[in-house]
């Protein structure tokens, strides 16, 4: 007996030991599968630290790259203002002929990269792998390639121009022509081609080269400006005096060569400004990888259905303006314009411009009372937009401000300096209006139409038969929804009017100044408060920018129109 319970203590402290060695076996088992599994997240949270870490390398060498091009574009255009600043104030260490040969190098240099980024950057294999939608719209490319025709038109007057004149001339006064038409004509291809490409590979190389060519083209602008200054200071100086140390034996011929350089001479000006601004997009996207959400696969279109009272009040507005403009044209042909004219020029401008700030305000207010979003989404193209729209509007502001003081200081009596007064303040108040609501409907998002017409082209199903009460309630559901959407199509066509009326006023606007209607330099009151040479020096800087202005409103007034 004692035997058989030794046995059963021993049997069950055999069974006692094999339990607690499986337990343990457990026990290692989880805790080794417990490293495991934290050696796995161990891997997964490396690869991520490292994933991570080649990222904010890129976006620092991203940065390090557009610092290092947009110094050397400062650099350019440092050199090129003491260049063109030397000529103003010492023409005999610095002339014109030293000024055209420093811009003459700069656009081989730029013509260089150019060529070798549409031969061999462009087509190499992973270049272009994003394009930015937004980048260079369709208005933005029409402008560009109007005024670059324009500008080739206006060289080819210049060359026709200097060969009359080639007894008393250089024969390096043919040659900046040619090479500036040369430039214009590769830049322009390059612009309409590659605007939206997002360059993927060398970054830095592509950077520098759009910063030269940007930084040529800021230059070539203030040359413009500066050039049109001396012309015409030069112009009116010598009103009525016709001697001169170079003399065209043709006179008819030079008649012609000189009027198409001077009617086309302001599209030089507009020209740089949209090279310059489509250059800067093309920077901005440089190794830019744009997710494929973002991408926009349908755009509105532009359509004028149903809308009548802005489009009516826009053609007479621009009628009426073409009628002044040609009134005002014919007067100056033959001698200076009279009082009458400006008077009726400036009317004209004080009736305008309140119609187009109230407009402006009521587009604004029914912007706050839509249902649409804000657009956060990054996008480059918008940013510039908003920046040239406020840059631009400074140079008729500017204008504005410096004839109110002058106004005011002096204290007049007259009609017609009451009418200036008038027109610098609602100069001013409208373009601050308008800059409003353009922002404002470029950071909407675009309505989309409604989702039940995507269905259209299905094939339609059966209607389900509900009982009465249910019929009732979809009945009366539906007709708030139409409520609703009544009310939506109201603001929507109200924008619509709205756009189209502030378009079709931009564009005379901008036809008014662009084809060499200048009040501003018949004026007797500021000429005189500031001197000849400050107000021209005032209003040939700030006239291109409010040409350029009212131009880029027109696009931004488009893209708010076909967005609503």
């Amino acid at each position: 007996l004692q035997q058989k319970i030794v046995a059963a203590e021993m049997a069950g402290q055999e069974a006692a030991r094999q339990r607690h060695l499986n337990q343990d076996t457990d026990g290692e088992e989880s805790a080794s599968a417990q490293p495991e599994a934290w050696k796995i997240h161990y891997e997964k949270s490396w690869l991520h630290r490292r994933w991570s870490s080649l990222l904010h390398k890129d976006k620092q060498a991203r940065k390090a790259g557009q610092l290092f091009s947009g110094l050397l574009a400062m650099n350019v255009v440092f050199l090129g203002c003491a260049f063109i600043s030397s000529m103003i104030f010492n023409r005999v260490a610095i002339t014109l002929h030293d000024v055209k040969i420093f811009f003459s190098i700069l656009k081989i240099l730029s013509l260089c990269w150019i060529i070798y980024y549409l031969l061999c950057t462009s087509r190499k294999p992973h270049a272009v792998l994003y394009r930015d939608s937004h980048a260079g719209p369709v208005w933005v490319q029409g402008s560009l390639v109007l005024f670059g025709a324009c500008t080739i038109l206006l060289h080819v007057f210049g060359i026709g121009y200097n060969i009359s004149h080639i007894h008393c001339k250089s024969q390096l006064e043919i040659l900046f022509p040619c090479i500036e038409i040369i430039f214009i004509c590769i830049q322009t291809y390059l612009l309409w081609r590659h605007c939206k490409d997002c360059t993927q590979v060398q970054h830095n190389l592509t950077r520098c080269g759009l910063m030269l060519t940007m930084a040529t083209d800021l230059l070539l602008w203030l040359l413009a400006v500066t050039n049109d200054s001396v012309h015409k200071e030069i112009e009116s100086a010598l009103k009525g005096n016709g001697n001169s140390s170079c003399t065209c034996p043709n006179t008819t011929a030079c008649r012609v060569f000189q009027k198409g350089y001077v009617l086309l001479y302001p599209f030089n000006m507009e020209y740089c400004l949209i090279g310059s601004s489509m250059l800067y997009v093309m920077w901005k996207n440089v190794g830019r990888r744009i997710p494929p959400h973002h991408a926009i696969h349908a755009k509105p279109k532009f359509k004028l259905r149903g809308v009548i009272y802005g489009l009516l009040l826009g053609i007479s507005a621009l009628l009426l303006g073409i009628c002044i403009f040609l009134t005002y044209q014919i007067q100056a042909t033959s001698s200076a314009p009279n009082q009458e004219a400006l008077v009726l020029y400036y009317s004209y401008y004080v009736v305008l411009l309140p119609m187009m700030a109230v407009g402006a305000v009521a587009g604004t207010v029914i912007h706050g009372l839509e249902e649409r979003e804000l657009d956060t989404l990054k996008n480059p193209t918008r940013s510039l937009d908003v920046i040239l729209l406020m840059g631009a509007a400074l140079g008729q502001i500017g204008i504005s401000y410096f004839s109110i003081v002058a106004i005011v200081a002096t204290n007049p009596g007259d009609l017609l300096d009451r009418l200036i007064l008038t027109y610098a303040v609602s100069l001013i108040i409208q373009h601050i209006t308008q800059n409003i609501f353009i922002i404002e409907g470029l950071h909407r998002q675009p309505l989309v139409e409604d989702p039940d017409a995507r269905l259209a082209g299905q094939e339609p199903t059966p209607p389900p038969v509900y009982p009465l009460e249910i019929r009732q309630e979809i009945r009366r559901v539906s007709h708030a929804y139409s409520h609703t959407f009544g009310r939506l199509n109201w603001k929507r066509k109200a924008l619509k009017e709205i756009s189209i009326f502030l378009v079709l006023c931009n564009i005379i606007l901008w036809i008014m100044p662009t084809f060499g209607m200048h009040p501003a330099f018949e004026n007797g009151l500021e000429k005189s408060f500031y001197g000849y040479s400050t107000w021209f020096a005032i209003v040939n800087f700030g006239l291109p920018l409010g040409v350029f202005y009212r131009m880029h409103s027109v696009g931004g007034l488009l893209e708010v129109y076909v967005s609503s």
